[in-house]
């Protein structure tokens, strides 16, 4: 066993040791003679399990909490915990350390499965402090030594439960990576009280467990990418690889080492399944047949196509072999990364929300915390990044107007608008109005000073009618945000059969607009799918308001599992992992 595994199983099995209490019991008294020193009847009971419980107070709190630096941050929870209990101990009952002690401090042994540091909640002077109290006779001493432990306890609860349920990187602090989805709101103090069984809660802190299946789905993918890491890795192919199904290379044998596990083809193949992590099994591959790109493997190579979000072709060249030959290592940090966004997430969703995961390409409508709808998507390019944030669905518009941002009006349209404005605008099927909604009052172009205009000057919109031409195309659905960003149609649907389908300026285009809109109205009696097109049709803006707003989440998630931890990855097309990275991993 390798020198720091040992060490930190020794560390593990010290701990547990001391919490033991058993243990703590039969070193405190009882009817045997366990030293040879002690005669029947001297101590029928643990010192000082009779008597007043020790209590604190919020000055005492404040300095442990201070003393400390792995809990130091964690004061303010420390400080609503106990003065929630009106300053009684947590982790003590009749002088004895309750059991969750023990749990707690195996969750944290165990914190490097969560992709956590266990040392960082390490408290060093704790061992001493329950080695001390194992054997301490004096009275006084005893309750102090309870004090201590306790906040010890506690404050190492709420370093680590920081981390695992908040998260450890900040996302509105994170560079490059606005984050500003609606967080969680979890009360630490409110999650301990329910760890020590005084109050109930519908969540899952009694088990020291995550709040989203996902994030449980990843943890298993991290422990199957690390035992594939443990067995050897994978290997790396050439940069000239470039296969077709029924071809012959040296190279076969690697890959199938990379997507199977084992290199040698035939029966005495280990079998596979889904995220199943296999040792590397180094054979002398077989004269031909290891070395055909065979059914087998081409099927394998397109299952890892799917999971990538690329075509199932089965050729491996091109963006293929650049995923296969991303470094395991990196996988692993990725899986890591994205667990730490599901510790940002709010504790749960609503029953019903719409879910646009933007490096996927794809939207997820949910009712009644079930899939219900599913489409691709397009969203924005590297320099008109789509945000990360979540809003309310508030509108439907069908045949809507496209206004156009002053932006593309300045560096794409202004020396057309100059030389002829009608004849542009009429070209363009276009129009310029004052005022706003029904109040918009169409006006001459010419009489618009199109050379010198600005944003400060500019008092009108300049929209496209709705139509044929209009870059909304049919239907525009609008949760009213600051970054101005909606969901709606195109007129370019060919775009959709793309891989990499970041073409937009911010905003996301859907594929299945009148099947979204369908389900948008569905409780609506007067608006099927039948009067949604004849409304359409009349090339006329309306405006549907929803009765009951529906959350939108537009999140950033580059890696998910499923419930045996098979992994799917994604692209970080805006930089947002490497951002997040620096401030994860230091």
């Amino acid at each position: 066993m390798p020198f720091k595994l040992r060490f930190h199983f020794l560390v593990f099995a010290f701990w547990l040791g001391l919490l033991s209490l058993p243990a703590l019991l039969a070193s405190c008294g009882g009817n045997g003679d366990q030293t040879g020193t002690a005669t029947s009847g001297e101590i029928k009971q643990p010192i000082a399990t009779a008597g007043p419980a020790p209590r604190l107070d919020s000055m005492y709190i404040i300095r442990a909490m201070r003393a400390n630096a792995v809990y130091k941050a964690q004061e303010r929870w420390a400080r609503k915990f106990y003065r929630e209990r009106d300053f009684r101990l947590g982790w003590f009952k009749e002088h004895q350390l309750v059991p969750q002690a023990e749990t707690m401090l195996g969750v944290i042994a165990k914190a490097k499965d969560d992709g956590l540091d266990p040392k960082k909640y390490q408290d060093s002077a704790l061992p001493k402090l329950l080695t001390e109290f194992k054997t301490v006779q004096d009275t006084a001493r005893r309750a102090q030594l309870e004090r201590q432990i306790d906040v010890a306890l506690s404050g190492t609860y709420f370093s680590w439960a920081s981390d695992y349920y908040r998260g450890v990187a900040n996302p509105r602090d994170t560079k490059n990576d606005a984050w500003k989805v609606k967080r969680n709101k979890i009360k630490l103090d409110r999650a301990l009280l329910t760890i020590l069984r005084e109050r109930e809660s519908t969540y899952p802190y009694y088990d020291f467990a995550p709040l989203h299946p996902e994030y449980d789905n990843l943890k298993k993918a991290l422990a199957l990418l690390r035992a594939r890491q443990e067995a050897g890795g994978w290997p790396t192919l050439p940069a000239t690889t470039a296969l077709k199904p029924g071809q012959t290379s040296p190279v076969v044998g690697l890959l199938r080492q990379r997507l199977l596990g084992n290199e040698t083809a035939g029966p005495t193949a280990p079998a596979t399944e889904p995220g199943q992590a296999l040792p590397v099994v180094n054979k002398e591959p077989a004269p031909t047949s290891a070395e055909v790109y065979n059914a087998e493997l081409v099927e394998a190579v397109k299952g890892f196509q799917r999971d990538a979000g690329l075509p199932p072709t089965g050729i491996v060249n091109g963006e293929t072999l650049r995923q296969l030959n991303v470094p395991l290592s990196a996988r692993i940090n990725q899986v890591i990364l994205n667990m730490e966004r599901w510790r940002w997430l709010p504790k749960k969703f609503e029953p019903d929300y719409l879910l646009v995961n933007i490096p996927e390409y794809r939207l997820y409508v949910y009712e009644g915390g079930k899939q219900a709808l599913t489409m691709r998507v397009i969203v924005g390019k590297t320099l008109n990044a789509t945000p990360v944030f979540s809003d309310k669905m508030e509108y439907v518009v069908l045949s809507p107007y496209w206004n156009v941002p002053f932006s593309i009006i300045d560096k794409e349209m202004r020396p057309r608008l100059v030389s002829n404005p009608r004849g542009t605008l009429d070209r363009l099927d276009m129009e310029v109005v004052k005022g706003y909604g029904r109040k918009a009052k169409v006006i001459d172009p010419t009489t618009v000073d199109w050379a010198n205009v600005i944003p400060a000057t500019f008092k009108y919109t300049l929209r496209r009618r709705p139509g044929p031409k209009n870059d909304l195309g049919e239907v525009k659905f609008i949760f009213p945000n600051s970054n101005d960003i909606y969901l709606h149609d195109t007129p370019h649907d060919e775009l959709f059969s793309q891989t990499a389908r970041n073409f937009s300026h911010g905003c996301v285009r859907v594929e299945k607009p009148i099947e979204l809109a369908t389900y948008l109205l569905r409780n609506y009696p007067q608006w099927d799918q039948t009067s949604i097109q004849d409304t359409i049709a009349q090339r006329r803006e309306k405006y549907i308001t929803l009765k009951e707003k529906l959350p939108v989440y537009l999140v950033y998630l580059t890696a998910w599992a499923d419930a045996n931890g098979h992994v799917h990855f994604r692209n970080d097309i805006y930089g947002h992992d490497k951002s997040l990275a620096k401030e994860y991993f230091g």
